[in-house]
């Protein structure tokens, strides 16, 4: 019987996020215990330190020059192959929910999934096929005057918000998908289905603003952050435009306090995503399913955090905080894993070609990524480099 599969997707973390990582101010139980049960990779990185490039890359299994989605702003034409279309192709209950960057808003999502969701409103209210994520709608007053508070001063290019007031307002949009997710597996569970699911949930945080609720908020200790990275005035013979962004950011008379708070804010922001997935974890206990899932948890590329005294992501560089990023894949009970963190060197485009393996079926394309199921079971050598 085919296994499940679950992808659970952050926006913008970087790998060393994570307590098991190194960070000693981060709080990230659930991540760590899937470090426990399966296999997080210590040097996974992204194909392109922007969301487009690199969801249509991960999701293809192609690097993002192959099909010309090097910008922002090139999404997939339809006779492109995509990992989602080939699970539904295979057989599987597909379930997109949040996030999207890789369709046109006009087109359907038909050949994608069964059931797609972007968080913003219910599915059954309007078309969600058709429906995108609308920021604007995740803002209630108290969030807008955040939001505006932003907008000010030198703090302009720092996207730093602060604490949000409660749940409801920014950041509301990934309760939501977050919500979807434990229905519908819930629903599975009572349908008893032999059909296998496979759920791609992609939520927005830790993207900036940066902004996070209690009890995230107030839980991480600022004095336990580790070290900035140096102000990248001073330091020679990096990208032009880094230099030149940083001059742009405005941020160079900020005191260290200033950005204690928005690295804080950054670890929060990751803690509750953290607090999300065991959310899902539980869920998937309660149903009976998680033994018989591979649950699979990244990022689509880092954030700079303040580092090299910078904000955001940037195009075109790739320095450790925007293009290392988390990834963990806990293998349903029938593969012998070998639990731990590894060396091993890995992509995101490597998941299609894993997806597959575990899926036990064959991609109906050729692309360029390579399973990392062989790293599973204990094998620490699988890429000698990485390319971004």
């Amino acid at each position: 019987m085919k296994k499940n599969i679950v992808l659970f997707v952050a926006d913008q973390m970087r790998s060393d996020s994570m307590a098991h990582m190194g960070n000693p101010a981060s709080i990230t139980p659930h991540l760590d215990q899937l470090a426990e049960e399966g296999v997080s990779f210590e040097n996974a990185y992204c194909q392109n330190p922007v969301c487009v490039p690199s969801r249509n890359s991960f999701l293809t299994g192609f690097y993002p020059h192959v099909n010309g989605h090097r910008t922002m702003h090139y999404l997939q034409r339809e006779d492109e192959p995509n990992i989602l279309k080939e699970m539904k192709n295979q057989g599987y209950e597909v379930i997109w929910i949040g996030r999207n960057d890789v369709v046109p808003g006009d087109r359907p999502k038909t050949d994608y999934c069964d059931e797609y969701y972007d968080g913003v409103v219910d599915a059954n209210t309007r078309d969600a096929k058709n429906s995108e994520v609308n920021h604007s709608a995740d803002m209630n007053e108290a969030s807008q005057k955040l939001y505006d508070e932003m907008l000010s001063g030198d703090n302009y290019y720092s996207f730093y918000m602060g604490k949000l007031p409660d749940g409801e307002g920014y950041g509301k949009t990934d309760w939501n998908c977050v919500q979807k997710a434990l229905e519908f597996i819930e629903r599975r569970g009572k349908e008893k289905s032999d059909k296998p699911f496979f759920i791609y949930c992609t939520i927005s945080f830790p993207h900036p603003p940066y902004a996070c609720e209690d009890p995230w908020y107030s839980s991480i200790d600022r004095k336990k952050l580790p070290k900035r990275r140096p102000n990248i005035q001073e330091i020679p013979n990096k990208a032009s435009m880094l230099y030149g962004i940083n001059e742009k950011q405005n941020l160079n008379d900020w005191t260290e306090e200033r950005f204690d708070e928005l690295r804080a804010t950054y670890l929060a922001m990751v803690s509750r995503f953290d607090h999300q997935l065991g959310l899902i974890q539980e869920k998937l206990q309660e149903t009976g399913f998680y033994d018989d899932t591979h649950l699979i948890v990244f990022s689509d590329h880092g954030d700079y955090t303040g580092d090299y005294t910078i904000t955001e992501k940037v195009q075109n560089c790739f320095e450790d905080p925007i293009s290392n990023v988390p990834l963990l894949i806990k293998p349903a009970k029938s593969i012998q894993s070998v639990p731990r963190i590894t060396k091993a060197q890995a992509e995101l485009v490597d998941l299609p070609a894993t997806i597959a393996e575990l899926a036990e079926i064959e991609l109906s394309y050729t692309q360029f990524g390579r399973s990392l199921v062989h790293v599973l079971t204990g094998d620490e050598e699988h890429k000698d480099a990485v390319f971004l």
